[in-house]
């Protein structure tokens, strides 16, 4: 297999030739290694889990528009729609979790013995990192959700918007004048080309059923509110498409109410008519609950990604349980399980994680290995065009 290859055409990082003069070996190689892998992958007909990556995806954007303080500042940012942004940086996440899934099908399981990692820690002791400082915290996650009511009053808005496109009015311009879609005011609802997997299922098939351009799909309903998609144009498995979105918004009284409900699960847990697992099991809207029982495992003191989980943190004793308090992902109370303090690495305290550093190197030799081989089996033909 010949794969010719314009950087140029993989990345926007460069702007200008003398970016692109200034690119350095080490970016090159993550690059052709990145698309190496890739290939791989397709061979073993790897995939992500579409569902991952749009939860993954959903976390990351909120904590970017956490960072910069709106959705409309994160466009400003990056000098293009929410759902261009999205569009992008999904395929970024996509590509990541397909690698790590190759990763973890050659190389996961790896065996190793107590000799071999009393050998690694005495050889790389001096150069390990020192145990952070962590936490280990569990949460029960509940998300407001809109009321009956709620729902009903969107519907009617996005049904009144469906009537005024059946008499003939331009779908652009209604999109400008009611779409709840951020960028609707400078885009008029266009989200550009998008291929399958960069929208959610429900949107996706009502947008790929749609087939001479200027159709209008029946109203869809997806997690962000109620929707009308035309096509504008059509190129194989690619569309060009545009949408009205009416949001389902919730309420004040909504958000008092599972502020309310958590209060009480916090106090049934307090008073020792359930543990914390119990009653994150029974009650929690974290998808991963089945699995992890509202654990979300360690974390370094001070490198949270959501500020409001460090102050939380930062208010409790070990076996604690914070208030109520509000995230972009819902309302969370959280408990303390474990406090370690930092320290030098050793066998004896630590030997988990100087085990799973020996693993780590071990596994990195193979595939350095196998990487090795695979770029003869593939060669590549780089062509820089400027």
């Amino acid at each position: 297999v010949l794969m010719q290859w314009s950087i140029q055409n993989q990345t926007n990082i460069f702007q200008n030739p003398e970016q692109m003069k200034l690119m350095s070996k080490d970016i090159l190689e993550q690059m052709v290694t990145e698309k190496l892998l890739l290939i791989k992958a397709k061979e073993d007909t790897i995939t992500a889990d579409p569902e991952r990556v749009d939860q993954y995806l959903d976390q990351q954007i909120g904590t970017f528009i956490q960072q910069v303080g709106s959705s409309e500042k994160l466009e400003e940012y990056y000098g293009m729609p929410l759902a261009q942004i999205k569009k992008e940086l999904r395929k970024q996440i996509e590509n990541r979790f397909v690698i790590d899934r190759l990763r973890q099908t050659r190389f996961s399981g790896t065996k190793i013995t107590r000799r071999e990692v009393e050998n690694f820690y005495k050889q790389y002791a001096d150069s390990l990192p020192k145990m952070e400082a962590t936490v280990n915290i569990s949460h029960i996650l509940l998300q407001v959700k809109p009321n009956p009511s709620s729902a009903d009053a969107a519907y009617a808005r996005i049904l009144e918007v469906q009537k005024q496109l059946e008499n003939g009015a331009d779908f652009t311009y209604l999109a400008k004048q009611y779409s709840e879609d951020p960028s609707a005011a400078t885009n008029n609802g266009d989200l550009g080309w998008v291929n399958r997997g960069d929208f959610v299922p429900e949107f996706e098939t009502a947008a790929y059923a749609l087939e001479n351009a200027g159709d209008i799909s029946d109203i869809v309903q997806t997690q962000f509110g109620f929707h009308i998609i035309q096509l504008v144009e059509r190129q194989g498995d690619k569309i060009h498409v545009r949408h009205i979105l009416i949001q389902l918004q919730p309420t004040e009284d909504d958000a008092r109410r599972v502020v309310e409900r958590l209060q009480e699960i916090r106090r049934k847990i307090l008073a020792g008519e359930a543990t914390f697992e119990e009653m994150a099991l029974e009650n929690s809207d974290d998808p991963n609950v089945k699995q992890d029982k509202g654990n979300l495992g360690d974390f370094a003191v001070g490198n949270f990604q959501v500020k409001a989980f460090e102050e939380a943190v930062n208010q409790l004793n070990v076996g604690e349980i914070s208030q109520p308090f509000k995230t972009d992902f819902g309302y969370h109370i959280l408990k303390l399980n474990q406090r370690k303090e930092a320290h030098p690495l050793s066998l004896e305290k630590d030997w988990d994680q100087v085990e799973q550093y020996a693993i780590d190197f071990k596994n990195r030799q193979k595939f350095d290995k196998w990487l090795k081989e695979l770029r003869a089996e593939i060669p590549i033909d780089i062509k820089i065009e400027i």
